[in-house]
């Protein structure tokens, strides 16, 4: 069984709508930019990957998060003829800090921010009357641990449609942390190059829209076949090769798909020494002889690592990778490593190719594996 999804929204540092988001990817274009939201002058790092909403560099706001939410949330449903009205629509989030910036801002700086403000049902409900919502804090994964929810939901029968989206902002705390511990800033986000550094935090929020009657409807963009989850809890930080590729393995054997079927994979691609490096030896694991079957690729050297959003970002691209038959590269990529040659990496300038099914992966702290397979409509 297969759910499809009758619509999407998304915006990040590269677009504030899937269509720009997309066109931005194809064509290789980086948000990473200089420090807009904190003091520069506090961190070895000066860039990221921030959404340009703000009234004046260094001028924050509380909100942000929930603002991104809201307007992915809204494309989604719109374009999916659902209107304002998300009343009978379960809405699952997924995130990695809900509003933990605002926090900031309020105990620092007195900035007025409301507790229940903290959770994104609260802004929900106000403006689509949405008052069956959800927030999964699974880190990286979280928007993809969403998704399967919504399977589960869809398939009991529970709801006719549901949203699942994902959404953060950069808090400081988190930048100050990666700071401290990344000796030498990255400068670049070089995902399986020989000589990446570590990951460069993004802003972005994503929503996609499943239904369970779609028959007629005016646009379904493709099918949710299955996602696959576990939580090896191997290591707090760093990833466990088994765990990963038994994630990989679930969600093919739900989707009743093989390696061989698969013609693309969205790599979750963070440009860390060792998530890359297991995540390609996993692929390797799964697809053995297949493995340059499938074309693959990853965004977050434009974006930024998005958290919680990464997941649903990723499953969007696909989406219109399969409907154009155009597939965004890995950018920032001049020695691809040895491991990542064994696949059919895109990388430099974007691919063309006929797209019927396609793995997004998502990996977060803590073993925190999802990966969904989605198909095509032709």
């Amino acid at each position: 069984m297969s759910w499809p999804i009758t619509g999407i929204g998304a915006l990040a540092s590269i677009g504030r709508d899937p269509d720009e988001l997309f066109e931005s990817l194809c064509g290789g274009r980086s948000g990473l930019a200089p420090l807009r939201g904190f003091d520069s002058a506090k961190f070895k790092a000066g860039h990221l990957f921030e959404i340009d909403d703000r009234p004046a560099p260094g001028a924050d706001v509380p909100g942000r998060a929930t603002r991104f939410l809201l307007d992915a949330v809204g494309q989604a449903a719109r374009d999916a003829g659902l209107g304002e009205d998300l009343s009978d629509v379960p809405v699952l989030i997924g995130t990695g800090l809900r509003e933990l910036r605002s926090l900031e801002l309020w105990w620092r700086d007195g900035a007025e921010f409301a507790a229940e403000r903290m959770h994104f049902g609260t802004a929900l409900r106000e403006r689509f009357g949405a008052v069956n919502t959800h927030t999964f804090s699974n880190a990286c994964s979280a928007s993809l641990y969403a998704l399967a929810l919504a399977v589960d939901q869809l398939e009991s029968g529970a709801a006719e449609h549901v949203i699942v989206a994902g959404a953060d902002s950069i808090t400081e705390s988190m930048f100050g942390l990666t700071d401290a511990f990344q000796l030498q800033p990255p400068g670049r986000l070089r995902p399986f190059d020989v000589n990446r550094k570590g990951t460069i935090l993004g802003e972005g929020a994503g929503a996609i829209v499943l239904s369970r009657g779609a028959d007629g409807h005016r646009r379904i963009y493709g099918r949710v076949r299955s996602v696959g989850v576990n939580c090896d809890a191997y290591h707090t930080t760093a990833p466990d090769r088994a765990g990963v590729a038994a994630a990989i393995r679930q969600a093919h054997e739900r989707a009743g798909v093989k390696p061989g079927n698969v013609d693309l994979v969205m790599l979750h691609g963070t440009g860390t020494p060792l998530n890359d490096e297991v995540e390609v030896r996993a692929m390797c694991d799964v697809f053995g002889e297949h493995a340059k079957v499938p074309l693959v690729t990853a965004i977050k050297s434009m974006t930024g690592h998005t958290a919680g959003s990464a997941g649903v970002l990723s499953v969007i691209t696909a989406l219109q990778a399969m409907s154009t038959g155009r597939i965004p590269p890995v950018t920032e990529l001049d020695e691809p490593t040895e491991e990542v040659r064994a696949l059919r990496l895109v990388h430099t300038t974007a691919a063309t190719g006929h797209i019927d099914v396609a793995q997004i992966n998502g990996f977060g702290f803590g073993g925190l594996n999802a990966v969904a397979i989605v198909e095509a409509v032709r």
